[in-house]
């Protein structure tokens, strides 16, 4: 988050609600905006295409964006933890001249390895004709693209074209499928999809080599850090299965959907699920904002001051400082997010009647709407382990994530349809619990995980 947070904490400097507003929307968009162009332009597009195709075809279309989504992000993940933090080392040394190299060499290692699995799951064992393999195949590399640009996004200042391009990318994916969808059915929709992700990925290539003006030189040369943050990138892999292992075991359920082509869902978990997650577009955006200004100065203060000499006393005020912010950001969130949670889940019925959903959802959403309230309060605390560089306290609570999401899903799957949703729910709890335990054990004994565990002379490396 480094290039987000200078922009970030240069609007919180002009004191007024315009820099605040235009500093939260920057947030909610570097935080949540490839979601939440996923989603618009993904809901437009059924809404449009059901017009022109079957029922089931549309829901074909769906299913492929949402395998599409999911298993980019999970095999994306290792590789993308490992640029941000690559690349945020760089911002902060003001030596951005590999920034571009770094772009190009990630998505080429993805698309590569990713190929493995994409040809023989479309070419082979899914069942679509032959434009509708291509398709997918293209939309799942498109997707992949994203997910690397938007690692750059955060340091790109001009947020007027990087909004800009997700605007013209979501009104050429509707335009594009307006006019496919009645031609070429599901080949249609999913190649009106890939207009606007495919403007989406070359405009913010165009601003990534705009922002950074110098030659691709030396592709190979990130290897050389990449090896020191391992954790991250087993981190961000566990991270991403955590969140989709409870809809993969969901798809299990006696009530799931297997379509012709041989792809299996249960759209009642996945749709109650991805509706509850938006309730926490806000939260993020607060958070991103709240955590790169006021923190992060209180951070930076702290080891400025460890590096000129300071007294311990006066370590002992800036470790304070650390401890009052970050008490301040988790009740903003907590009070956020949970008063968002009540209303949505009071509100749940309305929301059902106004979207028309099926009723027989609304339990796995207003699980889904609880279990998010603890899932990002975990997000925060892990994202503030990773800030000391606690990468391995941060690795183990993802496993925990991951490991209680499986076990609670699978059993909440036994004891039946009122308990869907549950599993997710109770893995959000338990992890928070633990996150904040390893959070108040580490940040407590900061001034001690500074001088001694994490001091290379005193642990003689």
């Amino acid at each position: 988050m480094a290039g987000i947070g200078f922009e970030l904490r240069k609007l919180t400097r002009r004191d007024d609600l315009l820099g605040v507003l235009q500093g939260t929307a920057h947030s909610a968009l570097a935080s949540t905006g490839p979601w939440l162009f996923t989603i618009v332009a993904l809901a437009g597009i059924v809404l449009i295409g059901s017009n022109f195709v079957s029922r089931e075809e549309s829901f074909t279309f769906q299913l492929i964006v949402i395998y599409n989504f999911a298993f980019s992000l999970v095999m994306s993940a290792p590789v993308v933890l490992l640029i941000t933090r690559l690349l945020a080392d760089s911002i902060y040394v003001k030596q951005v001249e590999r920034a571009p190299a770094l772009f190009l060499f990630s998505l080429i290692v993805l698309f590569a390895s990713q190929l493995l699995l994409v040809a023989p799951f479309y070419l082979l064992y899914v069942d679509l004709d032959a434009g509708a393999r291509l398709a997918a195949m293209a939309n799942f590399f498109l997707v992949t693209g994203v997910w690397v640009a938007s690692v750059f996004l955060t340091a790109l200042k001009d947020y007027r074209s990087v909004s800009a391009s997700f605007a013209v990318g979501v009104t050429a994916s509707l335009i594009g499928c307006a006019f496919l969808a009645s031609r070429a059915n599901v080949t249609g929709m999913l190649l009106g999809f890939n207009i606007g992700l495919a403007i989406i990925v070359f405009a913010l290539a165009a601003r990534i080599f705009a922002e950074y003006p110098y030659p691709v030189t030396g592709p190979l040369r990130w290897r050389m850090n990449a090896g020191r943050y391992w954790e991250l990138a087993l981190g961000g892999f566990i991270y991403n299965l955590a969140i989709w292992i409870d809809k993969w075991v969901m798809w299990l359920a006696p009530e799931r959907k297997v379509l012709p082509s041989g792809m299996v869902s249960y759209p009642d978990y996945d749709s109650g699920m991805f509706l509850a997650y938006l309730s926490i577009v806000p939260a993020m955006a607060v958070f991103v904002f709240g955590v790169e200004t006021d923190f992060f100065e209180k951070y930076l203060r702290f080891y400025r001051e460890i590096q000129r000499h300071a007294s311990y006393e006066a370590i002992r005020k800036y470790h304070g400082a650390i401890i009052r912010s970050l008490l301040r950001s988790m009740r903003n969130l907590s009070v956020l997010q949970g008063s968002i949670c009540m209303v949505t889940i009071l509100l749940a019925p309305m929301i059902f009647d106004l979207l028309g959903l099926s009723f027989t959802q609304i339990g796995i959403f207003r699980f889904g709407v609880l279990g998010a309230l603890f899932h990002v309060l975990f997000l925060f605390t892990t994202i503030i382990l990773s800030y000391f560089d606690l990468r391995r306290a941060a690795l183990l609570l993802q496993l925990v994530f991951l490991s209680t999401n499986a076990l609670f899903t699978w059993w909440s799957l036994q004891m039946g349809f009122a308990w869907y949703g549950y599993g997710y729910l109770l893995a959000a709890v338990v992890t928070f619990a633990v996150a904040l335990l390893a959070a108040v054990h580490f940040i407590g004994r900061l001034p001690y995980q500074t001088f001694v565990r994490t001091n290379l002379s005193v642990q003689g490396r």
